[in-house]
């Protein structure tokens, strides 16, 4: 081979080799670029709570990518805005709430400062998951001075699992809308969604059968909708007016009232304090039972299943 022949052969083998090397980072970079554009697919949603966030998810599977605002230990009635919030909502392609004014002195300000026409009432990324929902204690006239009266109706729905089915289509109908391609997916979800409630509605009311009709007190009004589906009755609440702290006038009534029924178990949430009902407890004997209202509020309650488990399970030490 003489010198000419040889530099051609290298040169050869160098360009082999340079296209080899080209192939592997398009390769790389093509394989990049589909992850990238399987994760900018997920849809972006926000929602206010953690009930309707894990809800979200079962429905939406892998196709979704979900962060809620207020956290399952937190009095969804007072959320403190953030800046934080405000860029999560606006590149959010889609926005669940519970409605009927429990987020009303924070939910519309995040909202409007977002500046994300998608997810504005009236878009198609808005929902509202109280819609069909059949709600309780809705007001024939509003007075003030009754404490903080909800003008809608009680807004805690979510604690009826039953009404976790319309949460879970309402937001089915909001995933189809933004993406359509993937209604049937969806669909399955809601169904398998409906099916599971079922089932552990069966689970729930057979352990909770033996206690209907127990009379208990509660610190607060956001338990009508749980108190319905499973037999319980609620006689009074630590609260004297809802959204007004318990008074001295009003303990005493309720360790009345406590006596008289023969009440075992007072339940409140992760939010208030005990202090009130421990008063009540050292009269009376009665156990103050504090119990979840969302999914996250405590530890073990991973999932809106996990919540009525909880509950139930919490409420019946209570009344052993």
């Amino acid at each position: 081979m003489d010198f000419c022949d040889w530099n051609t052969w290298s040169t050869s083998i160098l360009i082999t080799k340079y296209e080899k090397m080209k192939l592997k980072i398009l390769i790389i970079l093509l394989a990049y670029i589909g992850t990238s554009a399987v994760y900018t697919t997920k849809i972006n949603v926000v929602t206010t709570t953690t009930d309707l966030k894990s809800i979200t998810e079962f429905i939406g599977g892998d196709k979704v990518d979900v962060s809620s605002i207020a956290t399952g230990y937190q009095n969804p009635h007072f959320v403190d805005p953030k800046p934080s919030y405000i860029i999560k909502l606006s590149k959010a392609d889609m926005f669940v709430t519970v409605g009927l004014d429990l987020e009303t002195g924070w939910s519309p300000q995040l909202l409007s400062s977002s500046r994300n026409l998608k997810i504005q009432k009236g878009s198609n990324g808005y929902v509202d998951a109280s819609v069909g929902v059949n709600l309780l204690q809705v007001p024939s006239t509003i007075n003030r001075g009754e404490g903080d009266i909800h003008i809608f109706g009680n807004p805690h729905y979510w604690l009826d699992p039953i009404n976790g089915k319309q949460i879970a289509k309402n937001i089915c109908e909001g995933l189809e809308k933004i993406s359509p391609e993937n209604k049937a997916f969806f669909e399955a979800n809601l169904n398998a969604f409906n099916t599971k409630i079922d089932l552990k509605l069966k689970e729930w009311n057979m352990k909770m059968s033996p206690y209907k009709g127990v009379k208990i007190v509660a610190y607060h009004n956001e338990w009508c909708y749980f108190e319905q589906r499973f037999g319980l009755e609620i006689v009074d609440f630590l609260e004297p007016k809802p959204g007004i702290p318990p008074t001295p006038t009003q303990l005493v009534k309720i360790i009345s009232e406590v006596k008289s029924n023969g009440i075992k178990v007072i339940i409140s949430s992760p939010y208030f304090t005990t202090s009130s009902s421990d008063v009540v407890s050292k009269q009376t004997g009665a156990k103050t039972i504090v119990l979840g209202t969302s999914v996250g509020a405590f530890d073990s309650i991973k999932d809106y299943f996990d919540l009525f488990d909880y509950d139930i399970d919490k409420l019946i030490q209570g009344f052993e």
